[in-house]
């Protein structure tokens, strides 16, 4: 890749769990603020993401948030930061885009304080509606399109409704092809740095499908993973493996010198204790992640099991 641009630009995280994982983020948002000198200086929470539980228009994973929308709007209000909803569904139908409690959702979170909502979308139908019915949201293509052909991700780039498009995993690491791009679509690059499927996955969509299916309440059995260690659920250590991972020296040596500043993290069917390791990994100073493990772990209102 070439470099020399943007020598200047931070690495804005995008978390996962805004509804799942709040109780996480209510003790982290403050050491991230009153604390900022035991984090990089290169890197931001660019937002956090999420959907509550029993979410219709939900996609990626099967909703389990149970903090009170209102209180994840507060308190993402009360630090500037951005708060996604991950409303990538692929499957809804006309009669979906009535229901009262997702649009009660985005009318909440629409225009939400400084930093502007944004929303995780899939559905071409839901995309239209949201632009029309809820102006105030910017709009992120999903990862669950699964955008494996570079030519197709270029032309989502391209779409001007979009603020950022999350490729598959697996375009992660097409240097060549990502040197191509202009410094307008690099912006609106978002990869997901620590995705554990399998590489050579010939299902994901199929999967994703599964799970829109469940959130709009049809009975369906469970989508049977292929992946040969499917049987040892996410790992961390695996992830790092994974030909399409992207580490810390990986944004500081390749990604950011080139233009690309936006790194999604998957982890919202984790435990908060694994998504705190990406909160460490990621953003904290190696010298610094054991006071804010132990800020975090005598927190005694947290369940981090």
């Amino acid at each position: 890749m070439t470099a020399g641009m943007g020598e200047t630009m931070k690495a804005r995280f995008h978390l996962p769990g805004l509804f799942e994982f709040y109780e996480l983020y209510r003790a982290f948002l403050p050491l991230f603020r009153e604390h900022r000198d035991w984090f990089y200086d290169w890197c931001e929470i660019g937002s956090i993401y999420g959907a509550p539980a029993d979410c219709l228009w939900g996609g990626g994973r099967v909703g389990f948030g149970e903090a009170w929308a209102a209180d994840a709007a507060a308190l993402t209000r009360e630090y500037g930061v951005s708060a996604r909803l991950t409303l990538s569904n692929s499957l809804l139908r006309e009669e979906h885009l009535s229901d009262r409690r997702c649009n009660a959702l985005c009318a909440l979170f629409e225009r939400n304080g400084p930093a502007a909502s944004g929303v995780i979308v899939h559905s071409e139908l839901l995309l239209d509606y949201l632009r029309r019915r809820y102006p105030g949201f910017y709009f992120v293509s999903s990862t669950t399109k699964v955008l494996t052909d570079f030519a197709a991700f270029r032309a989502e780039l391209d779409r001007p409704e979009f603020r950022f498009v999350v490729p598959d995993f697996r375009l992660n690491r097409a240097l060549d092809k990502l040197d191509a791009l202009t410094a307008a679509q690099r912006a609106k690059v978002e990869f997901l740095c620590n995705e554990c499927c399998w590489f050579a996955c010939p299902e994901r969509k199929a999967c994703y499908e599964n799970v829109s299916r469940k959130n709009l309440g049809e009975a369906c059995a469970d989508h049977v993973c292929c992946s040969p260690t499917a049987q040892r659920g996410y790992r961390f250590s695996d992830a790092m493996e994974n030909p399409g991972f992207i580490g810390v020296e990986d944004i500081l040596d390749t990604y950011l010198p080139n233009g690309f500043s936006h790194f999604k993290l998957e982890g919202r069917g984790l435990g908060s204790a694994v998504v705190l390791e990406f909160l460490l990994y990621y953003m904290t100073r190696p010298e610094c992640r054991l006071k804010v493990r132990e800020e975090i772990y005598l927190d005694s209102s947290l369940d981090l099991f």
